[in-house]
């Protein structure tokens, strides 16, 4: 995708061939600025830290981030001390523990020696594939665009999505807003609601700013909108991204998806989750039950971070000094309340039997 008309992937080698440069989403909306990782703790730092963010960038990066690891000691216990802490920064995005898987299974069975250019070569590979991957989800997920801007004319198709599903969350296209990007390329009359998504403002920070870049209309809405534009018909589709979803359909996202996903049900509004393959845990069944919900700082609620009089980032406390703090950052969607899957092998109902007719080689194996 572009940015002020150049083309960038979210995460790429370095000149120098072995370091890894990343876009430092910490810093969107208000400064475009990329990140030089040289270690396996810059790797973990910025994955934690959210420096990038996504579950496919997640699993990405962290494949770079072995790859790294690797370069320092490429011994048994090295590859396993790196596996273990990359491991430990991101708790419920999938993506990450399929990429460590991923890199320890092309490297384990080689000689120490073999290891780094192994490493780098699978690493760029999850990369690549990652954006075929997001662009097949792009084209399935266009279709269902097109079949409701036929229905309503010369009217846009207006979109709800909460968080950041777009390039910022993988390394290119997306994953909810592939399908937009698309449509809009297409020539598909297409509006966005982006929501806030706080308390991280991925929405009104990330997703409003890569859709500017691309050129789509939007608005930003608050979080609580939502259900209130499904009511008098200004929502004709919600599209969401998905950091883990289970075996049976459930979907865990972006803390409010869940809210979301009933207003959507209650105003009769489609609710499409769109994802990678990686992005499912074929492991576990019940998304509420299994899937481990990430508890992050209160300093995400408390503070609020944006550009102050002096047009410096600042951060501004919203809260009393001494109220507690409890900060989930994912919900689970049960599957009852999903429309469909947009995969890269296409659209399938939110259900074993629906994952199972797209992923039988998987869904056989679970």
């Amino acid at each position: 995708m572009n940015v002020a008309g150049v083309p960038y992937r979210t995460i790429r080698l370095h000149a120098d061939g072995w370091s890894v440069e990343v876009i430092d989403q910490s810093m969107l909306p208000h400064e475009f600025r990329l990140a030089r990782l040289q270690t396996l703790g810059d790797v973990a730092r910025a994955i934690a830290d959210m420096v990038v963010r996504g579950a496919p960038l997640i699993g990405a990066t962290a494949a770079y981030g072995m790859a790294l690891a690797l370069r320092d000691e490429a011994s048994d216990a090295g590859l396993a001390r790196a596996y273990a802490q990359l491991l430990a920064t991101r708790p419920t995005a999938v993506n990450l523990r399929w990429a460590l898987d991923e890199i320890r299974t092309a490297t384990v069975q080689l000689p120490p020696a073999e290891r780094v250019g192994a490493a780098y070569l699978r690493a760029g590979q999850i990369c690549d594939d990652d954006v075929a991957l997001c662009s097949a989800i792009g084209e399935h997920g266009k279709r269902i665009i097109e079949a409701i801007a036929q229905r309503k004319g010369s009217s846009p198709v207006n979109v709800l999505t909460h968080c950041n599903a777009g390039w910022l969350a993988t390394v290119d296209w997306g994953t909810a807003l592939a399908p937009v990007y698309k449509a809009h390329d297409a020539g598909i009359p297409v509006h966005v609601w982006a929501e806030e998504t706080r308390p991280r403002n991925q929405g009104a920070s990330l997703t409003a700013w890569e859709l500017g870049q691309h050129g789509v209309p939007h608005h930003v809405i608050v979080d609580n909108a939502g259900g209130h534009l499904m009511q008098h018909g200004a929502v004709d589709l919600c599209l969401v991204g998905t950091d883990r979803t289970t075996a049976t359909g459930d979907v865990c996202n972006k803390i409010g998806t869940y809210l979301k996903a009933l207003a959507a049900r209650d105003c009769q509004v489609p609710f499409y989750v769109c994802l990678p393959s990686p992005s499912i845990d074929w492991t576990i069944r019940d998304g509420v039950a299994e899937i481990p919900i990430e508890e992050r700082g209160a300093d995400e609620v408390r503070l609020m971070r944006g550009l102050g009089p002096d047009g410096k980032p600042t951060s501004v406390l919203i809260t009393p000094p001494d109220s507690p703090v409890a900060n989930p950052g994912f919900d689970v969607t049960p599957a009852r309340l999903v429309t469909g899957l947009v995969t890269e092998r296409g659209v399938c109902a939110a259900s074993a039997n629906g994952l199972a007719q797209l992923f039988s080689e998987r869904a056989s194996h679970k």
